[in-house]
């Protein structure tokens, strides 16, 4: 009988990765605070487009169509950048994305095919309300519309 993979490897890297760990860990210390005012954020916005979701799962079911359920997730680290969180609406291979960002951004991606080019994006800064309001409007209209399009 062979032996297991990992014993077939003398492999000890002592603390190196504890120190990389401790190296890493120091350097994006500084962006903690700016970061859980991203997640903050994107709770927030979370939160209105679950809203959203549930009036539109409502009225799609009342109009005859329970089918059109739409998938929210949870907020998890950004996919791209290790500095934002994001969240992500989908249906089949339909995908829109809003991610929030520690510098102070919230940028929306999409609609767009999971596997595709996630463009369009659109950003903008965490105290341009009015702004971020109607282009989350629009943004989750177009990928309703087109998460409802055979």
């Amino acid at each position: 009988m062979s032996d297991p993979p990992a014993s077939r490897f003398d492999i000890d890297f002592g603390d190196r990765f504890e120190r990389l760990g401790r190296a890493l860990g120091a350097r994006e210390a500084e962006h903690a605070r700016t970061l859980e005012e991203a997640r903050s954020c994107a709770e927030t916005l979370r939160a209105a487009v679950a809203s959203v979701l549930e009036d539109f799962h409502r009225a799609a079911h009342a109009a005859g169509s329970p089918h059109l359920m739409i998938g929210l997730g949870d907020i998890r680290i950004d996919d791209k950048h290790v500095r934002a969180v994001e969240f992500e609406l989908f249906r089949g291979r339909h995908r829109a994305i809003v991610t929030s960002k520690s510098r102070g951004e919230v940028t929306l991606v999409g609609p767009f095919h999971k596997g595709k080019a996630e463009k369009p994006c659109r950003s903008f800064p965490f105290d341009a309300l009015q702004e971020l309001r109607e282009a989350l409007g629009d943004f989750l209209e177009q990928f309703l519309e087109e998460a409802a399009t055979p």
